[in-house]
């Protein structure tokens, strides 16, 4: 993951994904991370995992295309840290993809991040 402001590169991060993450999320469980154009837009200090910051998934798009399948469209996908009490683990979890369709970073990225992204921030997701 890369951050850009007016085109320049700040920082970059390796990420870790939902475990099933290639190919757009369409439905709860499936577990992949979103993708498209999202926002950011708003920081969670009280989240299971290490701060967090909400991507305002499901938009009205993904909305109609579960409703057309009959499916719920999933939600709370968030740029987060480790898991609580688990950032030991964080040198063997950012090498593969384990969260549900979130976007996990490591703690320490993490304060980074929140340190640079404020509420609002546009999010494009792709492979």
């Amino acid at each position: 993951m890369t951050l850009f402001k007016q085109g320049e590169a700040l920082a970059a991060y390796d990420i870790s994904l939902g475990r099933s993450p290639q190919g757009h999320k369409t439905e709860e469980g499936d577990q992949k991370t979103p993708e498209g154009e999202y926002i950011l837009d708003y920081k969670n200090e009280q989240s299971s995992y290490y701060r967090s910051m909400h991507v305002n998934y499901p938009n009205a798009g993904d909305i109609a295309q579960a409703e057309r399948r009959g499916v719920s469209p999933g939600g709370l996908i968030m740029v987060h840290g480790q898991r609580n009490g688990f950032a030991w683990l964080a040198w063997i979890m950012q090498r593969v993809d384990w969260t549900d369709g979130c976007i996990a970073i490591t703690n320490e990225e993490m304060d980074e991040f929140m340190s640079l992204v404020a509420p609002g921030t546009p999010i494009h997701i792709s492979w």
